[in-house]
């Protein structure tokens, strides 16, 4: 059974890197996944991945059925999850093209499902570090491994999306702590914690988030940034698997 799922977001809809050996479409209790999960094996090591945005990049950050997502892997044995997720850097060593391996999430996100635990009994469960430190330290023993300067620790805010957000929003999330945002963080990584499954990100700066940085045509901008920081993204994976212990 496979131990480590990849989840891929904007820029990593394949990975091509993953000798496929078949897709397999997963039911849940709670809807369908963003699509069909892919078995095959990455660097001599059994893994999964699934485009978290649908392989046709179809799906926008705030309808992605995270619920189902997450619960899928679980149900196919995976014990470790590494999700990809693009960024707009605030503080100023994150500039497009890095990748940073995130330590904390603040949640600007609204009506999102959010819990496994909405129609039982109520849970509290423990999210003082919303990463799980081991995989951290994986992820960033893989970038050195790989050659890469991961940027070790930072703090995402994730918002709602799909707009981007505006300059003064930023300033907002710069005064709350706040060193990069997403629109995908969470709910991902707290359901992840709900289900047992150890968790880390891998961000990958996209672009300078608004306010920061020179102007100018952000979609050009960042297409051109999530190619280089997701090709050191994949190089990142294929240097993690062997990191990886056995369950």
């Amino acid at each position: 059974m496979p131990h480590v799922a990849i989840i891929g977001g904007t820029g990593l809809t394949r990975l091509n890197e993953l000798q496929i050996a078949r897709r397999e479409v997963v039911y849940t209790p709670y809807g369908e996944p963003s699509g069909p999960i892919t078995h095959g094996e990455l660097a001599g090591r059994e893994a999964v991945f699934l485009a978290r945005h649908g392989y046709g990049h179809t799906i926008p950050p705030h309808r992605v059925n995270y619920r189902a997502n997450m619960w899928a892997l679980k149900s196919l044995g995976v014990t470790r999850v590494v999700a990809v997720a693009s960024v707009g850097g605030i503080r100023t060593d994150l500039a497009p093209g890095r990748l940073a391996i995130p330590h904390q999430i603040v949640d600007y996100t609204t009506e999102r499902a959010s819990t496994y635990f909405d129609e039982q009994h109520v849970v509290h469960i423990d999210f003082t570090e919303p990463y799980d430190a081991d995989l951290r330290k994986l992820l960033l023993a893989a970038g050195s491994r790989a050659g890469l300067d991961a940027v070790d620790g930072g703090v995402y805010g994730a918002t709602q999306g799909p707009r981007l957000e505006t300059a003064a929003e930023i300033d907002r999330y710069e005064r709350d702590g706040c060193d990069m945002v997403g629109m995908t963080g969470m709910p991902e990584a707290v359901l992840a914690r709900e289900l047992e499954l150890k968790y880390a990100s891998c961000a990958v700066v996209a672009n300078w988030a608004a306010g920061r940085g020179p102007g100018g045509g952000i979609h050009a901008e960042i297409r051109e940034n999530l190619e280089t920081g997701i090709s050191r993204a994949r190089s990142l994976l294929e240097a993690l698997l062997p990191l990886l212990p056995e369950d």
